[in-house]
């Protein structure tokens, strides 16, 4: 089972040093056709790679260097399918730096054929509303 969320957690860094080069046809890999998922750039559901593809390209146009991590993931197993949960941080730079934007993030991929898919993506900015202002 570890060695399981340890493929799941490598696939994910693979995709996060895929977006910070900028290559989203290597990104794609790592989705099936069939995907379903909701980003932070846009209200309705994203239902095919053509959508995905589209809110990469819009990070990777805002700036001249876009940086993207991942922290504090948590993947939990139920049989041939992963839910990964993580924090993410973009970082766009042009000219001079700018404000991170940050969120929330799951993936969920299910086994196929030996390897690991991401089937459905849910991405989300955070809300400070509720935390203590300092």
């Amino acid at each position: 089972m570890e060695g399981e969320k340890q493929q799941v957690l490598l696939l994910e860094e693979k995709q996060v040093s895929a977006f910070n080069q900028g290559d989203i046809d290597t990104i794609l890999t790592f989705f099936d056709s069939d995907l379903t998922g909701f980003s932070s750039t846009q209200h309705m559901r994203l239902a095919s790679l053509a959508e995905l593809r589209k809110t990469f390209e819009y990070y990777l146009s805002k700036a001249s260097e876009v940086a993207y991590t991942i922290s504090d993931p948590c993947v939990k197993l139920y049989g041939d399918t992963a839910v990964l949960t993580f924090y993410w941080s973009v970082h766009l730079k042009d000219g001079k730096a700018k404000k991170p934007i940050e969120g929330r993030g799951t993936h969920v991929y299910v086994k196929q054929d030996g390897g690991w898919k991401i089937v459905h993506e849910h991405f989300s900015r955070a809300h400070r509303a509720y935390e203590k202002k300092k």
